[in-house]
This record gives structure tokens, sequence and C-alpha cells, in this order.
């Protein structure tokens, strides 16, 4: 049975990179949702872990210019070690968060099992927000907002080194699609260090096909790729339930073609699903949503495609 098969569902209810509380309950929501089961209607072999433990949210001011460290860290490596040993057995790890300061640890554990056996890693971030932050950039100190920078080695030692190589990935291997919300000191350093950014006016202007024809462009069949879907990637009237709502993302049609133009591709290796806030949400609809999505990352087509 090949990887994409083979499925484990691991939580992280944890809400310490954020500045809303709420996301910690987005593991649980999913499973209300029935993810595992869609999954399995798809002829998926589902494990559920169940979720990992870390520290409590302490709700602290900022610290020499980030929120949490220690607790982010021992989170992220939490993370890092969950889904590094679901790759080495051979399945498909897929997060359930949580805020997404949590893909720091799972993207740098994909990009270490990549080293070890030798794949080209390729990764999707699906985000209203680039996630570029440091520091001295940062308006609120919220990790959250850090985790791609952290990955590309500009941030704390603690955060910088869970995946045990520095940087992580090259920002070459990364592609940033439903962009719409950057700080202004974000936008420089996301420019200087050369990441691509499928905004939402590229989107508008040219598409959500061409945009995911560019950003899935040259795989090959020994590429790993990651999709870290933040739930505020949709645009708030499809997926309310968010910390941080940015109107005018892409449409429940846009995120279904983003999703089925990953699955066609046959390369998806592993998942983030981050952000979930179901505090924020009505009667589960963002849950329910984005269960719908992952569906059509495994094959469920609104196509009557061979």
């Amino acid at each position: 049975m090949s990887p994409l098969r083979q499925v484990s569902l691991i939580g992280a209810p944890t809400d310490v990179g954020a500045g809303a509380r709420g996301a910690s309950m987005g593991p649980e929501a999913m499973r209300v949702a029935g993810l595992a089961e869609a999954l399995r209607s798809h002829e998926v072999e589902v494990l559920d872990r169940g979720n990992l433990s870390g520290p409590p949210n302490p709700w602290l001011a900022p610290d020499d210019g980030y929120r949490h460290l220690a607790e982010v860290t021992a989170w992220n490596r939490a993370v890092h070690d969950a889904v590094h040993a679901e790759l080495q057995g051979g399945r498909m790890p897929i997060l359930l968060g949580g805020d997404h300061c949590l893909g720091l640890g799972s993207i740098s554990a994909v990009a270490r099992h990549c080293r070890e056996t030798g794949k080209k890693l390729r990764i999707l971030w699906l985000d209203a927000h680039a996630d570029f932050n440091t520091s001295t950039l940062t308006p609120s100190g919220n990790i959250h907002g850090m985790p791609v920078a952290c990955l590309c080695g500009y941030g704390p030692k603690e955060l910088i080194e869970i995946g045990g190589h520095v940087p992580a990935i090259d920002p070459k291997w990364i592609r940033q699609i439903g962009i719409r919300s950057v700080d202004p000191g974000e936008k420089r350093f996301v420019h200087e260090v050369g990441l691509e950014v499928f905004d939402m006016r590229y989107i508008d202007e040219m598409g959500m096909r061409h945009a995911m024809e560019l950003a899935l462009a040259t795989m090959d069949a020994n590429t790993h790729l990651h999709v870290s879907f933040d739930v505020d990637f949709l645009d708030p009237d499809v997926a309310p339930g968010v910390g941080t709502t940015i109107p005018g993302g892409p449409t429940y049609r846009e995120a279904q073609l983003c999703m089925e133009m990953i699955a066609d591709t046959g390369r998806l290796a592993s998942l983030d699903v981050m952000e979930l806030n179901p505090a924020l949400d009505v009667r589960n609809k963002t849950a329910l949503v984005a269960v719908d999505l992952i569906e059509s990352l495994f094959g469920k087509s609104t196509l009557m495609r061979r």
C-alpha cells in the first residue's frame, strides 16, 4: 500500500504561538467533523495516534520579541519527533493543529526525512499570511507569524535547530499561495530572501489554475510534497472559525481546484491542517469545510474524471 493510502492523524492541541485562544481545540473539531471516516471512505487506512502533550499556554506578554518561546519550542520538538517517526515507518503524517507555529516542527521533520532518504522537498504554504516575521519585525511577538522564517534559518537558536540542520529548508523549496496580509517589514524581508509567493492579486489576475501549475511545476518521482494548510487561507465567508480572519481569500471552488490539482500530482506525502479555532466557528462549519477539502487531496473530485 502506498504512503498516500496509509495515514496517521497526530493532534497537537495548543494555541501557544497564537494571538487568540481556541486553536488548541482544533484537533477535536476535525475529529468531530469526521476526518478519519471521510478518508476511510476513499480506501485510506487511517490510524489516529491521539494528541501530543506539551506545556499549557501561559498567556504572557512577549519577552525579547517572542511570546512563549520555551513552550513553543517544547511543542515543536514533540511535533518533530512524532512526524519523523511516521515518515520513518512509511506512513503519511497529518498534523492536526493547533496554531501554525507547529509547522516549524512538522516541516523540519519532513526536511530531515528527505535528507535521510535523498528526496527533493516541495512545500506548499496555503495561508493568508507569509509567516516570515522575526523578533525585530513582528508587531506582536506571536510565533505563529514566524515559522517560515525559522525554517529558513532566521530565528532563535532553540527553534531553527529543531530538525538538526540549519537552515531546515532552502527558501526555493517553498511556494506560498493565497497570501493577502503581510506586515511592512516582513514584506521587505520576503522580497530580500526571494520567497515565491502567489498572492491573492496574482490569483485574481491569473487564476488559481495558473498559480497551481507554477507552484507544482518541476516536481518528479523523487519529490516529497508537503502541504501546510492554514484554514485562514480560505475566505472568512467559507471558513469563519479562525483567529485571524482576512477578507478576500480563495472561494470554496478555488480551494477545491487547488486541492484537486495537488491530488493529481500523486506526490502528496505529508500534511498540516492548522489554525482551526472552534471557539470562533459557527456550528463546526470551518472544520466540515476543511474535511471536505482534505478529501479532495485524497481523490474526491467534483468532476467525472477517470
